[in-house]
């Protein structure tokens, strides 16, 4: 694949020849200094965000490159992954004439950006052990398929895929390889991250909504060459994450021992929590999990569900995903928050 791909064949006409816009502080870049700034249109008077935010997240970008092993520019930041995924399909999916591939059950906004954009989402569901069918996935595929999806470790299932079918997916599909790696920090396999040298179709994305605990600032991470985020640069709306988001991801990216403190816990009580649940008499079966929740069988999940909601416990109802007929998702709370579900299960 290293010497056959080429980017310049997937990405829409219209976004090579697209000039992207230039802000204020796209041609003036070094705002932090002490200069009397009068290019934007801005309130001047200081309030701590009147002035607009670095359009390029240098300083948060250079945190996350040191922690992630990666360069600056083989980064890209969205307001949430949604923007971020949205804007793999803009560059790279040509509305009614392309499609995307995606691995049921799993993360429902890919299909919902693909309804949204107007592309065809061909669905190969996974197999019984939640993993990828990797000569089915290959015989679908066509000259149009242009992004393969890959949540992993996946939601709902919580596992991580197996390696070697991963490989094999980025050596054999036409085209860009997304690796869904929201989970991947409670995960013990080792991120994709590494890998982005070996393969030029290879997109990696992250978030600080999950192990970093920051779902309420929205902010999404893309990984991939430094052509490919050239590519999604051009088409991004210039401040697409806040300066408030910026500052608040930066401090809490630099605080990487809380975070995996936080992970620590988090994986602790996932394992106890899993020792109850086996011995809780309506549930059937507990799957392997890589993330921060566990899938559950149950003999009766709406049943079940509304048990809990009327004890005060809110989960996730996965019965409707393919694969998932009756069961219960459940993410893991504080040490408290998991005693009390505990208490519910054994009221039940």
């Amino acid at each position: 694949m290293t010497t056959t791909f080429n980017i310049n064949t997937l990405v829409r006409e219209n976004v090579k020849k697209l000039k992207p816009y230039s802000s204020a502080r796209d041609e003036f870049k070094d705002f932090d200094k002490e200069m009397v700034f009068l290019d934007a249109n801005e309130n001047p008077f200081n309030n701590g965000v009147n002035r607009y935010p670095d359009p390029q997240q240098r300083s948060l970008k250079q945190a996350l490159a040191g922690q992630k092993n990666v360069k600056s520019n083989q980064i890209l930041l969205g307001n949430g992954s949604d923007e971020v995924l949205d804007l793999i399909f803009r560059a790279f999916c040509e509305p009614r004439q392309d499609n995307i591939i995606t691995l049921p059950p799993t993360y429902g906004m890919y299909k919902v950006l693909a309804e949204t954009n107007d592309i065809e989402n061909k669905e190969v569901l996974l197999t019984k052990s939640f993993e990828p069918d990797v000569k089915k996935i290959i015989s679908v595929a066509d000259k149009n398929s242009k992004l393969l999806f890959l949540c992993s470790p996946n939601n709902p299932t919580g596992n991580a895929f197996n390696a070697e079918k991963i490989e094999e997916l980025l050596q054999n599909f036409p085209g860009i390889v997304v690796i869904d790696e929201a989970y991947i920090d409670f995960s013990n396999k080792e991120s994709w991250l590494s890998r982005l040298p070996d393969y030029p179709n290879l997109i990696v994305t992250q978030t600080l909504s999950k192990a970093y605990g920051m779902a309420g600032i929205r902010l999404g991470i893309c990984f991939a060459s430094e052509e490919i985020i050239h590519v999604l640069n051009k088409i991004k709306p210039p401040y697409n994450v806040n300066q408030l988001t910026q500052q608040k991801a930066l401090s809490r990216v630099l605080d990487i021992t809380s975070v995996k403190n936080e992970i620590i816990s988090i994986l602790e009580e996932k394992d106890s929590l899993s020792k109850v649940l086996d011995k809780v008499y309506f549930v059937e079966k507990i799957y392997s999990s890589d993330a921060n929740f566990v899938l559950v069988k149950v003999d009766d999940a709406n049943l079940r569900y509304r048990q809990l909601l009327k004890k005060g416990v809110v989960v996730r109802n996965r019965s409707t995903q393919p694969l998932c007929k009756n069961t219960l998702r459940f993410t893991i709370g504080t040490p408290a928050e998991n005693k009390q579900l505990i208490k519910v299960l054994k009221e039940l």
